[in-house]
């Protein structure tokens, strides 16, 4: 057995045991399918427990069970469950957009668009791709969350919540599964009350999968990239020394190495026409590698005072870090032999994040709620790239230091028995320095030793903002909601060098909205239309002063407007859920450089004026810059939707057999400005799973088979490259609770 694997298995066995144990004396329960009513769905996005029907978010509410039976296992599978959510892979991070609106840089001056939290903490845009486990449930809020998440959330939120220790039970589950290319795992968790004050949960991960990609026999065949190797640990405390007094502390630690990443060349670029014919052959003759790893520590203390008002207190500290190798130009022909560079690339990437926020929040009972609040974050960001082109050195040092504060407040009066107005405020403060610089030719003759400096990088920035939320909330009865709101946020702005800053981005969201409950209790729905309207868009371009990607500038102004609808139903064994999203967007005007017809190679700053392009000294890209205005909005697919559909059998033995199948589709998007049918779209795909589950007590086996019709699509692209989805893949777990 190969010692990566090894060690995976160990890892998950030390939990299986530990839970095995405890399950030889556990009692087998008989399911429960007599309760053919749909059950309650609470989130947690306005710091307290609420039925989602009862509060005028658009959300997609999604518990451990659903993530199941929707195959939904990494953060990028979400957009296949929740409507109007794209994620697109590019590479070092996921482009997350809800409603066109998110990540559009993989700069680390451009702030994410869609607030993704783990446990409360806000989670920075790297290492995020792990396989989720032992989780309570998920929250995709659409829309802008200006009042109780602040900035870094225009396109909305997603807040993932782990299951906590419980005092209440021993208990857990132990979990293996296999499947297609080589696919196996196993994954658990214990939940350990001692006395009647302290509890302890320990849950931990190991996968292991070969790549979806073949290789060339020979001597460039020494990588695996695109396989994966995985695995992570959580431990969370829980202690109610006193009833009105909680204290909750959780560990977490990920490791995941995929022997780097997986892509080709984007058809039509330059490097297109060495590549293998097939899609799923990898043609690197370099060395490939992507490590990652991920701590997080998180600390919440909550005491409620005699009158029901709650404090708050939640305290984190994160340590994310990424080291990759690439092949750049993704072929292994002789490059130089056709008078084209070979490029490889060395990239670390270390963030570290302190964060801290305090509530003060009412009790949910009478005539009026409310909810104040502090917050403070600080990050620490270092970048160091060393880029070889035709054996030409270029090296990238960013360190960057980011500081947000926000202060907020919340009330909810109700103005009679059915209507009441929630009025929102938050004002945020955002402040980044750091150095950087770009040097090239280091350790080659005619140049300093250390390099010549070609571009300064670094600089300075601060901006603040007000945002909020007004809402108007009419219940007539108990079943339905009708809400209507005007909401604004914002997403900081920064700077690409000394002398070049570009703008934060703010949006204003009125939203109309409709929430019932029908037959009974057996059908629900959410529906909603929204009109968003952009004020200095951030997108990422080609930075001519630096002669470097990753510049971020602002489009003058976008607007999206669209209509969602979600539904579920329970009907004797029927299960139903579907969502959608119609989307329109409109860019406004910008001018950049066209990256897909520059020359290969290291390029450099643009030359000063009068003096002739001398790469890699200068460049005069002059006349490579284009200009477009009124285009579709990046990361925009006009229409996504997603159906699923179960029924559940019973059988002799009080066990129960189920069958579901899903399909979602994801409509068509674009990843650059230039918006090229054929460089620059991601074709739509739709994509159908189906799993088979036996259940009898507390033992669950399910055999799943995804991408069923075995689409080759594109996931994401990054520069001149491209990924592609999951293949075909079947598998079988066996799950035993107890």
């Amino acid at each position: 057995m190969p010692k990566a694997r090894a060690r995976v298995w160990c890892t998950v066995s030390m939990v299986a045991l530990g839970v095995a144990t405890a399950a030889t004396a556990a009692d087998e329960t008989a399911t429960d399918t007599g309760n053919t009513k749909l059950q309650e769905v609470v989130v947690t996005a306005q710091r307290r427990v609420e039925n989602l029907q009862n509060v005028s978010i658009a959300a997609t509410a999604l518990s451990a069970d659903a993530l199941k039976a929707k195959a939904v296992t990494r953060l990028d599978e979400l957009q296949f469950a929740a409507p109007g959510l794209s994620i697109t892979d590019a590479g070092l991070t996921q482009s997350v957009n809800i409603r066109g609106i998110g990540l559009a840089s993989g700069s680390p001056n451009s702030a994410n668009g869609v607030a993704t939290y783990v446990d409360g903490l806000f989670q920075p845009p790297i290492v995020t791709s792990n396989t989720f486990f032992d989780i309570a449930n998920i929250e995709v809020l659409r829309g802008p969350q200006g009042t109780l998440v602040g900035s870094n959330s225009t396109g909305g939120a997603i807040l993932i919540s782990s299951q906590n220790p419980s005092l209440s039970r021993y208990g857990g589950y132990v979990e293996a599964s296999a499947g297609s290319y080589g696919a196996f795992g196993g994954q658990g968790a214990v939940n350990i009350p001692i006395g009647d004050t302290l509890a302890v949960r320990v849950a931990a991960i190991g996968r292991e999968r070969e790549s979806y990609y073949s290789e060339p026999d020979g001597p460039s065949a020494y990588h695996r990239a695109g396989s994966l190797g995985e695995k992570g640990v959580r431990v969370g405390v829980l202690w109610k020394p006193v009833d009105k007094l909680q204290l909750l502390g959780k560990m977490e630690v990920v490791d995941k190495d995929t022997g780097g990443y997986a892509y080709r060349p984007i058809p039509t670029t330059l490097y297109a026409p060495y590549a293998s014919a097939d899609p799923r052959t990898l043609d690197y003759d370099s060395p490939t590698e992507n490590a990652e790893r991920g701590h997080i520590f998180s600390f919440e203390a909550r005491y409620e005072l005699p009158d029901g008002i709650t404090l708050r207190s939640l305290s984190g500290y994160q340590n994310k870090q990424i080291q990759n190798l690439y092949d750049s130009d993704a072929t292994d022909v002789d490059l130089p032999a056709l008078g084209l560079p070979q490029s490889t690339e060395d990239q670390m990437v270390r963030e570290r994040e302190w964060t801290e926020e305090v509530n003060i929040i009412s009790p949910s009972t009478g005539r009026v709620t409310w909810i104040l609040g502090g917050y403070y974050q600080h990050n620490v960001i270092n970048v160091a790239i060393t880029d070889v082109s035709a054996g030409f050195p270029t090296k990238i040092a960013i360190e960057n230091y980011k500081q947000t504060t926000g202060y907020f407040a919340q009330a909810g009066y109700k103005i009679t028995s059915t209507l009441e107005l929630d009025a929102g405020i938050r004002y945020s403060a955002y402040q980044v320095t750091g150095p950087g610089t770009v040097t090239i030719g280091g350790g080659l003759p005619g140049f300093p030793a250390g390099g010549l400096p070609v571009a300064n990088i670094g600089g300075a920035h601060k901006d603040d903002a007000v945002t909020g939320k007004v809402s108007l909330n009419w219940k007539p009865d108990g079943d339905n909601l009708v809400y209507v709101f005007a909401a604004r946020g914002y997403k900081p702005g920064g700077f690409n060098s000394p002398d070049n800053q570009f703008a934060p981005e703010s949006v204003w969201d009125y939203e109309l909205g409709w929430k019932s409950t029908l037959l009974g209790g057996h059908l629900r729905t959410q529906l909603g239309a929204f009109y968003n309207d952009f004020q200095n868009f951030q997108s990422d371009v080609y930075d001519a002063a630096t002669g470097q990607s990753g510049y971020v500038a602002n489009v003058s102004a976008v607007t999206i407007m669209g209509v969602e609808a979600q539904v579920q139903a329970k009907l004797a064994g029927w299960t139903f859920d579907g969502g959608i999203s119609l989307l329109h967007s409109k860019l406004g005007s910008l001018s950049f450089i066209d990256i897909r017809t520059l020359p290969a190679g290291t390029l450099g700053p643009q030359c000063p004026a009068g003096v002739a392009s001398n790469p890699p000294v200068c460049f005069d890209y002059t006349s490579y810059y284009v200009t477009k205005s009124g285009e579709q909005n990046l990361y925009s697919p006009q229409v996504t939707f997603n159906l699923g559909a179960e029924y559940t059998f019973d059988l002799p033995g009080s066990s129960t057999l189920t069958p579901r199948l899903n399909y979602a589709y994801v409509g068509a998007q674009y990843t650059n400005l230039l918006e090229s049918p054929v460089t620059d779209r991601l074709g739509a795909r739709g994509l159908l799973s189906a799993h088979l589950t036996w259940r009898r007590g507390s033992v669950e086996v399910e055999g799943y088979g995804t991408n069923l019709t075995n689409v080759l699509y594109v996931s994401g692209q990054s520069a001149n490259n491209e990924f592609f989805g999951a293949p075909r893949e079947f598998g079988v777990r066996l799950h035993y609770s107890f």
